[in-house]
């Protein structure tokens, strides 16, 4: 998931091509549908991003009372007006006066606070559950920015590597080659420095045991001479997502498949290749293109079906792009990485999103 960021943004106004009372406000690669009339290209807005949460104040003030997702109907989510994919909101609250927004355009300052908005938190179900224990040494992951909000992460024609994006819970394992102990957490509790205690009834510890992920984070540690390394994977399958991928997932054998991996070696935190050091260890996310980075094509990339079951069971979730060569991004502040969502993904019926 994204980071929540409510930014001012500069406008780009385009034709709405299916009615004539909207138009479409581009910001990075996002468009929002928005009335027609009640901006220019060149004009300066609030952006609100998907899975925001609204105060009721700020829906009503905005006219969306009964319009937004959610059981309360205060979540921003992305939908189709007309044909057209609208993701976020643009607009102009009270409390943001122009002098805000030309100042905030300039620092980045970040409106979320101010206007009572935060970041909505999946539910876990209690599969994914269980007790914690603290773990400070646990390899975390991180979010990853969404390339049509930062389309500038990527040079034109930078050599790239594109994955599929998994509708899954990612899991994370952290191998310490002192102790040979073996950590295993998710993305939100790991988040918080704490790992969960071994049970046979959580999915993560039946998901990693069941593929034989410690094994495998051990003898890479030993390849790679490290004291740590960190096997981050998806989680998927019949119980876990609304998406299966035609695998059990509930069962003894869930859906598994790495798409990062991490080390500390001789002090200092390394993102490594997981298809070049894991492949024939463990399952993989699908590997969809490798090439010059053509963000048209990588737009393209994240539509169609999935390639995981090998029978083109559902949609495609997205897809990831990472450089050939780990590199940091100034304009992230942190690794060269970025999602793309699928369209058809984000409007789906009944979709679930647990972390």
């Amino acid at each position: 998931m994204s980071t929540l960021r409510v930014t001012a943004e500069r406008l780009t106004i385009h034709e709405h091509p299916n009615a004539d009372a909207l138009e479409l406000a581009q910001v990075g690669l996002y468009r929002a549908v928005v009335a027609k009339g009640a901006f220019r290209s060149g004009d300066l807005a609030v952006y609100i991003p998907e899975q925001a949460v609204l105060p009721p104040a700020l829906i009503e003030e905005l006219g969306l009372t009964g319009r937004l997702a959610g059981s309360r109907a205060d979540r921003v989510r992305a939908v189709r007006l007309r044909g057209e994919l609208s993701q976020g909101i643009v607009c102009r609250p009270r409390a943001v006066g122009e002098d805000d927004l030309v100042q905030a355009l300039d620092s980045g300052a970040d409106f979320a606070e101010l206007l009572g908005i935060v970041k909505w938190v999946p539910p876990v179900p209690s599969s994914m559950s269980g007790d914690v224990e603290p773990a400070p040494e646990l390899l975390p992951w991180v979010d990853i920015e969404n390339l049509k909000r930062f389309p500038g992460v990527f040079e034109p024609g930078e050599p790239v590597v594109v994955t599929e994006k998994l509708h899954g819970t990612c899991c994370l394992l952290t191998f310490h080659a002192g102790s040979c102990e073996v950590q295993v957490s998710s993305k939100g509790i790991g988040a918080q420095s704490l790992a969960l205690k071994e049970d046979g009834r959580n999915l993560y510890w039946r998901a990693v045991r069941a593929h034989g992920v410690p094994e495998a984070a051990a003898r890479l540690a030993e390849r790679l001479g490290a004291d740590r390394v960190g096997v981050f994977g998806e989680v998927f399958g019949a119980g876990v997502q609304d998406l299966a991928y035609g695998a059990v997932g509930g069962g003894e054998l869930p859906g598994y498949a790495v798409f990062d991996v991490s080390a500390v070696v001789d002090g200092r935190l390394r993102w490594l290749d997981s298809a070049e050091l894991l492949d024939g260890e463990l399952p993989l996310v699908p590997r969809l293109w490798s090439g010059p980075f053509d963000a048209d094509r990588v737009l393209a990339l994240a539509d169609g079906r999935e390639t995981v079951s090998g029978r083109d069971l559902h949609l495609r979730e997205g897809v990831v792009v990472r450089p050939v060569t780990e590199r940091h991004s100034p304009l992230l502040g942190g690794r060269a990485i970025a999602k793309v969502v699928s369209g058809a993904y984000l409007t789906r019926k009944g979709g679930t999103e647990f972390e």
